[in-house]
């Protein structure tokens, strides 16, 4: 050591000293959550799915596409192309609102179904879901008021919610919304948009009829009032002729918002979706997803285009729904013997879902926990609702199960439900 460096040495070692010397002051608390995440509550779809992953449990609470329906061959062979042919493309960023190639071939489905569309239309999604988050951001501040159908999907309420808006119930019936209550509420809590499933609707099933969709865009154009109409499960018709949408409807045109998806004609994993605005609206959604994710995943859209290209999409729809149909059929025959006497349900044209209503004394929340000892699951009402729910209600899907786990499935509910 040399002279030069020994007294820096031993400040070195002193200031070490006095540094153990000082008590360590208690840590602070980091800062709270933000205020949105805690006040909105978890998926209890999600939770549900969490306790009944085992093998063992009949698991009427998913919204779950039939996975032995899935065109797996057809997806594969979409892939490999487009990882063969055109590689650098497929794993490169894309841009924000999707594929063109995908966006025609989409644009081309949404016209043939009903509604003059171009590619320009529309805006890729990460699924549906993450619409309805783009809208939320684009469209709601906080304190803003969004209407909903009473039950309405959950999601919706939590996305919804998460951006801080007021989420009130529109009054309605087997129909769906009311009008005239639409129109009440809209003049006295001037909202920003009514979010709607008119087809198959999730939870319950229904399906609004031609004339009420039209009641409700008369509304809309009447008062001022944006229309998310969401439309995942509309493909999948197994009674009845296809209702046109309300996107459809001459005065709603200039305010509807429309969204689609895969997930239940092709495949969720895919996690691909789309929405149809005015331009206005579609360029700040588009700005919103290059703040959230900056695209949809480039190789699944191209994937996905080149599947429309080679497969019939409407062919393996229409395989689908027949299998879903019976499917259906075997829960509607069993439901007599497995709920309470009293207990009422739709039958739906179509989609994943029907809807019940036990006797009044009954209710499904606190019940669920002995239908889950029998190794079935259903989901119940309550949470669908965003004003005072009807405890009685549930769902259940019927497209997951063959028609012999359907009736075994429906002989534990009856076991759960009522101790037989």
């Amino acid at each position: 050591m040399t002279p030069a460096s020994a007294p820096a040495s031993a400040s070195a070692h002193a200031s070490a000293a006095t540094a153990t010397a000082v008590p360590a002051s208690p840590s602070s608390p980091v800062p709270p959550l933000a205020d949105r995440v805690r006040t909105t509550g978890g998926s209890p779809v999600r939770d549900i799915l969490a306790v009944t992953a085992r093998p063992e449990v009949i698991n009427f609470a998913g919204g779950l596409p039939a996975p032995e329906l899935f065109d797996r061959e057809g997806v594969a062979d979409a892939f490999r192309h487009v990882l063969e042919e055109a590689p650098a493309q497929a794993l490169q960023y894309a841009t924000t609102e999707g594929e063109p190639a995908l966006r025609e071939r989409l644009a081309a489905r949404v016209t043939a179904r009903g509604l003059p569309t171009d590619a320009d239309d529309l805006l890729v999604t990460t699924g549906s879901q993450q619409a309805l988050s783009l809208l939320a951001t684009a469209l709601v501040d906080p304190g803003d008021t969004v209407l909903v159908e009473e039950p309405c999907y959950l999601a919706a309420l939590q996305a919804f919610g998460l951006a801080g808006a007021r989420i009130v119930a529109v009054p309605g019936d087997a129909d769906g919304p009311d009008p005239d209550a639409l129109a009440a509420l809209v003049a006295r809590e001037r909202p920003k948009l009514l979010y709607t499933v008119p087809t198959f609707q999730n939870p319950t099933g229904r399906t609004l009829p031609a004339g009420r969709r039209a009641a409700l865009a008369a509304v809309a154009a009447r008062h001022g009032l944006w229309i998310v109409e969401d439309d995942p499960y509309g493909e999948l018709r197994y009674d009845g002729e296809h209702v046109p949408w309300i996107a459809a409807h001459p005065g709603a045109r200039d305010r509807t918002v429309l969204l689609g998806s895969f997930s239940k004609v092709m495949a969720p994993g895919l996690r691909l979706g789309w929405l149809r605005a005015p331009a206005e609206l579609r360029r700040a959604c588009a700005v919103a997803k290059q703040a959230a994710d900056l695209h949809t995943p480039t190789v699944n859209q191209l994937a996905a285009a080149r599947y429309l290209d080679v497969r019939d999409l409407d062919a393996h729809v229409r395989r689908v729904a027949a299998v879903y149909r019976e499917r259906r059929d075997a829960m509607l025959a069993g439901l007599p013997d497995a709920l309470p006497q009293g207990s009422v349900w739709n039958s739906p044209d179509g989609g994943m879902f029907l809807w019940a209503r036990l006797p009044e004394s009954y209710d499904t929340t606190a019940l669920l926990p002995q239908v889950l000892r029998q190794d079935v699951a259903y989901v119940p009402g309550a949470p669908f609702y965003a004003g005072e729910p009807d405890r009685s209600t549930l769902r259940l899907c019927f497209v997951t199960q063959t028609p012999e786990e359907i009736g075994e499935g429906l002989r534990r509910l009856g076991k759960g439900l009522l101790g037989r």
